[in-house]
Order: structure tokens, then sequence, then C-alpha cells
């Protein structure tokens, strides 16, 4: 059956069917006592910019999530340029442990500041995502299988976001699950992306897209870490 004018016209909003719904919510994983209230802390933000030629230099693959995105992979599950997750198969892992990639030689600085957080650190990637307003971002709209394969007593994966280019009109926007598993816009979050902003996301928890609305394409550092003494001590040291 044809879709109608009226239906095509509606704002998409997800469904029981989104991908998102059937991830895991409720776990034993070890969390961050900072993040339980609304599973986001939004830290000081960074006066010492990252060269610009660390991120633009990088080699980006074309790799689609939360919108028109590449992505540079800064470290993955074996060293190589991928930006799948980490349970292939045959060797199924958590988002932990990784390596770094030809890309880290490249960008000192990144490199440094992953390695400051002193957290054990999954996938680290610089995302180049292009402009989209409200309605177009709305369809990217998820949450992330962080925890695959994560045993229940190790420390539960988030992830952390630093700004690279300046984007003040822009947003992370965020929003608990309801009752039904869909998102609950009475939780509504949104987190500016204003240079050298950084934030710690659980976007497992969280269902998260990013509102651009540049003209330029948006630059920033994603970072997956794992919850434990070492990511508490580095959150603390970089509050506001």
């Amino acid at each position: 059956m044809a879709t109608s004018p009226v239906e095509s016209a509606k704002p998409f909003w997800p469904n029981q069917e989104h991908w998102s719904v059937e991830i895991p919510l409720d776990t034993p994983h070890p969390r961050l006592d900072v993040m339980r209230e609304r599973g986001v802390v939004v830290l000081r933000t960074l006066t010492d910019p990252v060269p610009a030629h660390e991120y633009l230099d990088l080699e980006y693959l074309d790799w689609k999530s939360g919108g028109d995105t590449n992505f540079a992979p800064i470290a993955t599950a074996d060293g190589e340029l991928d930006c799948r997750g980490f349970w292939n198969q045959g060797n199924e892992r958590p988002d932990k442990n990784a390596i770094f990639t030809s890309n880290a030689a490249r960008c000192p600085a990144i490199k440094r500041y992953v390695e400051s957080v002193g957290a054990n650190f999954g996938r680290v990637r610089t995302i180049k995502l292009e402009p989209q307003d409200h309605a177009t971002a709305m369809r990217s709209f998820h949450r992330d299988d962080n925890n695959r394969f994560n045993p229940d007593d190790q420390g539960w994966v988030v992830r952390s976001w630093l700004e690279l280019t300046d984007n003040p009109d822009s947003y992370m926007l965020l929003m608990e699950s309801g009752a039904d598993g869909l998102p609950d816009p009475a939780t509504e979050i949104r987190v500016p992306l204003h240079g050298g902003s950084q934030f710690v996301v659980d976007t497992q928890r969280l269902w998260h897209v990013v509102v651009h609305n540049g003209t330029e394409p948006r630059y920033a550092l994603i970072s997956s870490f794992e919850s434990g003494p070492a990511l508490e001590r580095w959150v603390s040291s970089q509050l506001p």
C-alpha cells in the first residue's frame, strides 16, 4: 500500500521494531555514581584546543551512524582501520582493551588525551558529521550496544565526547527510555557542542543523536571507556 502524503510528512519516531529496543538496560555491571541520576555528566570546557590538522589529516572511512558520517579509527579491536564493533564472529569481545591504529601517529595530542584518562579504553575515533536539522537527526535516534560480551562483574562501558570544532548552535540530544522501551520526550536533555566541550554519556542507556545546525562538517572525538575508579577519578578532575 502506498504511503499517503500526510503519513510521509509525519515526524519520524522510533517504534517497537527499532533495533535499540532490544538492547539490555538493567544489568549487574558496576557503574559510575556520578552518572546514575541522568546518564550523562557534562565536564569543563577544554581550553587548549586540539590542532585542526590532527583530525583533518586522518584517514576517514565511509561509515554511517547518527547521520551522514565518516569516522577515522584511532583505536580498534585489532589495531586495523575498522569501524565495526568488537564482536566479530569467532573473536567476540567487549568494547575494551583497544589497540591504536596507524591514525594514532598522526594525532599525538588526541592520543595523549585518551591515555590521560587512565581508564581501559575501547573504540576511539573522530567523527565527521555533515549538517542535519532536528527532523533529519531524529531518523538516526538510537541507543548503543556497548556492553555485548562484557562480563557482568566488569565495569559498564560508556562513551566520552570532545568537540574538536566550534558549533554552539548544535547539540547532543538525549532521552531516557519510557515504559514502552521507546524514547521519553519528558526526559529530553540537550548538551551544547561548542568547541572544547567534554561530556560522558551512557549511550547504552540513553537514546542519542546530534542535531548539527551548522553549515560545515562537525568534528568530535568519541572514546569508549570502562567504568571504574580510574574513569571516576578522571571525571572528578574534569568537573566544572
